[in-house]
């Protein structure tokens, strides 16, 4: 397994391994390939990809915004769980955003995913209950869900 640096030539490999799991969410703004080209270029050193010898297995988005750093679309492809895989991304991505200054990270899961939300708390990842999670779109969104 080797990972790296992910670029956006491996946009369609990426976007159709978000399409094999259940529950990723995505939409049709921030997921597209432009929405993930200007995400790459704004966080050049903090995404990856887990690939065998053949096929994109794995996925972490990260970024930050010089304060705290933040994790999207962590995706394994279903036949290559619980081999680690994820948990190597998780730590590089945290690595690559330690090298950025970032001393804290957050993400957010739906949740009715199960399987994200036990993997995230298996990766030392607490569920704050003091929080209420606000948006407010300002150009319409199409959901795709997975």
């Amino acid at each position: 397994m080797n990972i790296r640096t992910m670029t956006i030539n491996d946009y369609e490999a990426v976007y159709a391994l978000w399409m094999s799991c259940a529950g990723m969410g995505l939409n049709n703004l921030h997921d597209s390939r432009e929405g993930i080209d200007k995400f790459l270029k704004r966080n050049p050193d903090t995404c990856f990809v887990a690939e065998n010898e053949t096929d994109i297995v794995g996925i972490i988005i990260a970024g930050n915004d010089g304060r705290r750093g933040y994790i999207y679309h962590t995706a394994v492809h279903p036949e290559y769980r619980k081999r680690g895989i994820g948990k190597a991304l998780v730590e590089q991505a945290m690595e690559a955003l330690k090298s950025c200054g970032i001393n804290k990270v957050a993400l957010v899961v739906f949740e009715r995913n199960d399987t994200g939300n036990a993997f995230w708390e298996r990766m030392g990842f607490a569920a704050r209950e003091d929080l209420v999670y606000r948006n407010k779109e300002i150009t319409k969104l199409v959901r795709i869900d997975t």
